[in-house]
């Protein structure tokens, strides 16, 4: 099934401002995750972080659009679809922590690519000239946008960082496709306590392996504050504006956006008083342009 309709000019506009604002609030989260990262192991933090999204949108699902719309969905389908977003977010974690941040961004730029393929396969995308042009600019900000300093790792790591990908991709279309009936919402809520469900369960496999169960006993204000920022802010607020864009632009062009989330985090840590970068502006620059060409709002689609 197609998964999106064609979108006026003014829905359009709407959909890549709220592609925009998901982008941001995923990478605000991401200097906060620096704190808690090293205070767990890979599998407990990604669980936790799951849960606690999970656990944020489900009372508001319930609030807003009544008890009666939880009970009606198919819950089985729901949490096979959310243990895809789930195993996505911890093999980007098994990934980035044999590769590196470096190899994880450059991975993850391919996002664009892997989504306009599903596209293509699935819904009879056709491949148009100035598509090619929007993908190649925007991959060409993401990397610019990159600090190389620490260079790329490939490997297992970028394995891991690729299966991300691929798996991120096909959760969020099916997160769409699979539940029409529901709202963007409904949607982000069923799924993420899929994801919480799949991730609790490797890591409970993991504490069952030997690995030593999670300790909070060092964890004060600033770490509970960190993992909230990481967890409700970067995960259940971005997903659901992540789901809305996608739903009206598709998995293609939305995920052109990623590749300006370097240029989010730089302005955020500007604002907390770290340096300015001129290429990273720049860069992000290219990764609009390149999502108005892939769009046809320059280049004159009819």
């Amino acid at each position: 099934m197609t998964v999106t309709a064609a979108p006026t000019p003014t829905s359009a506009l709407t959909a890549n401002l709220v592609c925009m604002a998901s982008m941001m609030i995923w990478a605000a989260g991401l200097p906060a995750a620096d704190l808690v990262i090293p205070l767990l192991p890979s599998e407990q933090l990604a669980a936790l972080r799951m849960a606690l999204a999970a656990l944020a949108l489900l009372p508001i699902w319930a609030l807003v659009e009544g008890p009666g719309a939880m009970a009606r969905v198919n819950w089985l389908k729901g949490i096979a679809v959310g243990s895809l977003i789930g195993i996505g977010a911890w093999c980007l974690i098994l990934g980035q922590a044999r590769g590196g941040a470096v190899t994880a961004a450059v991975i993850s730029a391919t996002l664009p690519v892997v989504g306009m393929r599903l596209e293509i396969l699935l819904d009879g995308r056709k491949i148009t000239r100035a598509l090619v042009i929007g993908i190649a600019l925007s991959l060409a900000g993401g990397l610019a946008a990159l600090d190389w300093t620490g260079g790329v790792s490939l490997g297992l790591g970028a394995a891991f960082c690729f299966a991300s990908v691929v798996v991120f991709t096909i959760g969020s279309r099916l997160t769409v496709t699979a539940f029409p009936a529901l709202s963007p919402l409904g949607r982000t809520a069923l799924t993420l306590a899929g994801a919480a469900i799949a991730t609790a369960a490797v890591a409970g496999a993991q504490v069952g392996l030997g690995t030593p169960p999670p300790s909070f006993a060092n964890w004060g204000w600033p770490e509970v504050l960190a993992i909230l920022a990481f967890s409700v802010g970067s995960l259940a607020i971005s997903q659901v504006l992540w789901i809305m864009s996608v739903e009206r632009l598709g998995i293609g062009i939305s995920a052109l956006h990623i590749n300006a989330a370097p240029f989010y985090v730089m302005v955020i840590l500007f604002a907390m008083g770290r340096g300015w970068s001129w290429t990273q502006a720049g860069a992000a620059a290219l990764v609009g342009l390149g999502v108005l060409i892939a769009q046809g709002v320059i280049g004159g689609r009819k």
